[in-house]
Formats: C-alpha cells, sequence, structure tokens
C-alpha cells in the first residue's frame, strides 16, 4: 500500500531493490541506494529538529540531492517545497517567508545571492549547502549553514521513528503565480500526489520497464507529476536540464527514453529537429501540457515519430492533473482537452451553478482525490477557487470541495471537452503561468515609469508573449527598463517587446482597460518564429 508518497520508492526497494530508479548524467541509483539516501536524509531532519509538517525548501537544479531532499523531507513527516532554480533571489525569499521555511537545501553560489534577503526569513533555521564550496560561506544572523554530509552522513544510524503521517496530511507546497502578484503555494496532500501518479501511470499504461525523462521543473506540478508517476511502477527516471532542444533528443537517444514531457514551446523546437533512429525505436509516448499544442507541431511530431503515442493534456497545479486525449483520438480532434483523467469528474458549470448544455460554453470545475488542500495561509484567495462541489447531493450534510478552474470550456455531444478562453488575466508563456502584477511590480521598482501594464498577448512559439504598455514619451529608455527586468526577473517573465504610449486607457472603473490594450496590440506578435 502506498498511501504516502515517499513510500512508492520503499515499496519498489523491498520488491525490486536492483532496478535503477534514477539516472543523473553518468551516475545510477538502485531504488535500494535511492532509499538508503532518504532514510539518510530524513534522519538527518529529524535531528536537526524538523516538526510535523514543517517546510523543507529545496532550491536546486535538477541533481540527486534534489530528489533525496524531496522525498526525505517528506519520510521525515515535514513538507517539501520545490523553489524553481530560475527564480530571483527577492523571489525566493517571498517563498521562504510566506510559508515559513524551517530548512533550505541550496548550493553555495545560490546562498550567496540570498543572503541579504534571508534576513528577512525569521523563521528559517537551516541551510544545507550541496557540492563543494570554493571561498568562504556568506554569514547569514540566527542560520546555521551545514555541508551535506555534515547534515546527513547517517548511514550507520538510521533512525527509524519518523513523524508519524497518513494520507490526508500536507506533503507539499507547490507556488503559482497570483494574479495580485505575489504567488500562492499550493497546498498538497500524500494523497493528491499519490492519486495524481497513479492515475496518470494507468492512462499512460507506465510500468517498470520505462524510463522517463525529467526537463521539467519540479516546482511545476506537470514537473513533479513525472518523477511520482515513474515511482509509481518502479521505473526509471533521468534527471535533466538542458540548454539546447537538440540535447533533449540526444538524451532520449542515450538513455532509451520511452516517456517524454514538455510544454508547447518545447515540443515547438523538437518538432522542427531531426529524430535520430535510436530515439525513434524507444520513445513510446509523449505528452503536452501547461498549454495547447499547436496542430502543426503535432503533426510534425507524427511524422518525425510514427511509433509514438502522442498524449495532449489539461490540469490544474490545484488538481494536479484533469483532462487527456487519448492517442487515437488526436487526428478526429486535435483542439479537444480530451475527458476526465481516472479518478477524477470534470464539469462545465453555468454561473448559476447549474450544468451546462453540450456546445454551451461555462467554467471548468474539478472534483476528485486530486483536489488540493487550498492556497497556503490565504483563506480569501482559496475561498474563490476552492468551492462546494455543484454535485454534491442535498441529503449529504458534509460539504464537497471542487476546483473551479476560472477557465471556460464547453463539452461536445460525445463528451470531449475544448478550451475557450481563462476568465482571468493570467499570462501563460512557455509553460508557466506568470502575473501581471509581479511584473509590473519590478517595472515601477525602477523608478523610471509611472505607469505600465503588462499584457500576454497571442504568440505562435510561446503561447503567450508578455508585451509592456508604458506611459511615456520619447525620452522614455526602453533598453534601461529591459535591462532592468532581465536584472531582476527570470527569463520566461522578460517581456518580448515595450510600446510607449502617451496615456494609458481607462475602463469606467478608472483603471487601466487591459482590455482594449490587449485588443489594439492583439497582432504584434503574429508572424513570429522564434521567442
Amino acid at each position: 500500500m502506498s498511501g504516502l508518497i515517499h513510500q512508492f520508492i520503499a515499496n519498489s526497494a523491498q520488491q525490486n531493490p536492483t532496478a535503477t530508479a534514477l539516472i543523473h548524467k553518468n551516475t545510477e541509483y538502485s531504488y535500494a541506494a535511492l532509499q538508503t539516501e532518504i532514510d539518510s536524509t530524513a534522519t538527518g531532519l529529524i535531528q536537526l529538529g524538523l516538526a510535523p509538517s514543517e517546510r523543507v525548501a529545496i532550491y536546486l537544479p535538477k541533481q540527486p540531492e534534489t530528489v533525496f531532499g524531496l522525498f526525505g523531507a517528506a519520510q521525515a513527516g515535514g513538507v517539501f517545497v520545490p523553489v524553481n532554480p530560475l527564480l530571483k533571489p527577492h523571489q525566493v525569499a517571498y517563498i521562504l517567508k510566506d510559508c515559513n521555511v524551517r530548512v533550505l537545501i541550496t548550493s553555495a553560489d545560490r546562498l550567496r545571492l540570498l543572503s541579504d534577503a534571508l534576513a528577512q526569513c525569521h523563521d528559517l533555521r537551516t541551510v544545507i549547502i550541496v557540492g563543494q564550496q570554493q571561498t568562504e560561506l556568506p554569514v547569514v544572523s540566527n542560520i546555521s549553514i551545514l555541508t551535506w554530509e555534515t547534515a546527513f552522513s547517517h548511514s550507520s544510524d538510521i533512525v527509524t521513528q519518523t513523524h508519524r503521517r497518513i494520507d490526508t496530511d500536507m506533503a507539499a507546497i507547490l507556488y503559482t503565480s497570483g494574479s495580485t502578484g505575489n504567488p500562492k503555494g499550493v497546498v498538497l496532500s500524500h494523497r493528491n500526489m499519490v492519486a495524481g501518479a497513479e492515475s496518470v501511470a494507468e492512462y499512460l499504461e507506465n510500468n517498470a520497464d520505462d524510463r522517463l525523462l525529467a526537463v521539467l521543473p519540479f516546482s511545476f506540478d506537470y514537473g513533479l507529476s513525472q518523477m511520482t508517476t515513474a515511482f509509481s511502477v518502479g521505473a526509471s527516471v533521468v534527471l535533466m536540464d538542458y540548454l539546447l532542444p537538440r540535447d533533449v533528443i540526444r538524451a532520449v537517444e542515450r538513455y532509451q527514453i520511452t516517456g517524454l514531457a514538455a510544454v508547447p514551446p518545447l515540443w515547438n523546437q523538437l518538432a522542427q529537429l531531426e529524430w535520430p533512429e535510436g530515439a525513434v525505436n524507444t520513445l513510446r509516448y509523449i505528452t503536452n501540457s501547461g498549454g495547447a499544442m499547436p496542430k502543426a507541431t503535432t503533426q510534425k511530431l507524427q511524422q518525425s515519430l510514427p511509433q509514438t503515442n502522442i498524449f495532449l493534456m489539461y490540469g490544474l497545479t490545484e488538481a494536479f492533473r484533469s483532462t487527456y486525449l487519448p492517442p487515437d483520438q488526436v487526428n478526429s480532434r486535435p483542439e479537444s482537452m480530451g475527458k476526465a483523467i481516472p479518478n477524477a469528474e470534470i464539469l462545465v458549470i453555468r454561473e448559476d451553478g447549474s450544468e451546462c448544455a453540450p456546445g454551451e460554453p461555462g467554467e471548468l470545475v474539478h472534483r476528485g482525490a486530486l483536489v488540493a488542500m487550498g492556497y497556503w495561509n490565504d483563506p480569501e484567495k482559496t475561498a474563490e477557487r476552492f468551492k462546494p462541489s455543484p454535485s454534491q447531493l442535498s441529503e449529504i450534510p458534509l460539504t464537497e470541495i471542487a476546483v473551479w478552474s476560472g477557465d471556460q470550456v464547453k463539452k461536445d455531444e460525445e463528451g470531449y471537452l475544448y478550451f475557450i478562453s481563462r476568465k482571468d488575466e493570467m499570462i501563460k508563456t512557455s509553460g508557466y503561468r506568470v502575473s501581471p502584477t509581479e511584473i509590473e511590480e519590478v517595472i515601477y521598482s525602477s523608478k523610471m515609469v509611472n505607469e505600465v501594464a503588462a499584457l500576454g498577448l497571442t504568440h505562435p512559439v510561446l503561447g503567450q508573449a508578455i508585451l509592456l504598455v508604458i506611459a511615456g514619451d520619447e525620452n522614455t529608455d526602453r533598453e534601461a527598463i529591459l535591462k532592468h527586468c532581465q536584472k531582476e526577473l527570470p527569463n520566461f517573465m522578460i517581456p518580448q517587446a515595450i510600446e510607449v504610449k502617451s496615456n494609458l486607457p481607462r475602463n469606467q472603473n478608472g483603471k487601466i482597460d487591459r482590455k482594449g490594450l490587449s485588443t489594439e496590440y492583439k497582432d504584434i506578435f503574429l508572424g513570429k518564429t522564434a521567442p
């Protein structure tokens, strides 16, 4: 039985200890070896005083210690918080402070960048450094800084008495951008992640012979899902941070990858490249989420990978995964999001809470075991998105909570779902959800502009690209503003274009008329063939 997320690995370590669990470059870990590392990590965290449900943040690229930290924190009874390695120090510090992180696992270089910001993280007690330190580490007041070896060298005295957890306890917090600027922490229980992994493994028909290439960040629910799904069936995971799309194809061939998950911008690039026979012959399936896959991209991939099944999917961080389109439906309905994944129900709901008729637009509502526990320490936003299920019987006195996505969809006569639009103003670019307010706040911090609007506009490669519209004149220094963005924002949040107007239009409430601006500049990125 795997009621807790870390038990996936423990079960395989008992049943098939020599099977390969994890590969990073030229290093392999069997399930038994991986479990030993997780045991040591859990022991070290408990000896550091980690209490039940306290948060452990991992701010690293994809490497073995990242995996040890994630599952070691869960086994110890804590909650893991994967932090996107692309985030800037002030963004990382916000996350650490927001969810009261107790232990941070990172590298020496990243700690040096963070050292000033950590002074505001009053709950942080310990920083654990991975890798070699070439120079002296900074001193941070009231924070103990340990090396990985010092903290987790407990192979000979494993503590078996960890904090007792059940499947409804929280296991992870994943941060996703919010429409008010700061990211929101989506709280996931062990049950959420176990149910999600088992559901995805069921429709992808994963098994112990699979080898999955992890190219997406573990801070992204879609990226984390690749690893948990693989571990749920005793399969292998290959860790990879790529520089060029061609590196991904080379890795597929080198490691004989059977399953690959990516977002539309990466698929658009991979579709333009030649796939060697070694990669074509091993790749059993590919999956897409994080935005709609262009039909032309799907067709090119089908030509390059004629034996590979293509799964088109839709998901929410608040519910891990919601729908998938089976490969045998991709040609006949390529624009469809598919149907509900196993063990989930997807409803299309009117404003009054009743279910829409076929072809009628409504809000996508997800109910079932994958529905998250809400947003960390944010009851107001939780109440907006996590609401009573519209299908609950009135005779049941306790309220079942469902996720109301904010996305407008419709369902055809056969039950297949189609995406229409987003109700909120979130920008979805390169597979990331980006808050326009967060970008605008960074621009305002430059003190170079008085008024700005960040817009997400249709881009043929990125899905949406970011346009800044600034109130200014001929003296507005666009280059300086762009350099400020490059310094303060991760690459996926950097604007692709900057436009200057004498005044920004207003709506009847006196707010910036974002809809009007979006209409005015709607074609600005059309015809672009590269980011």
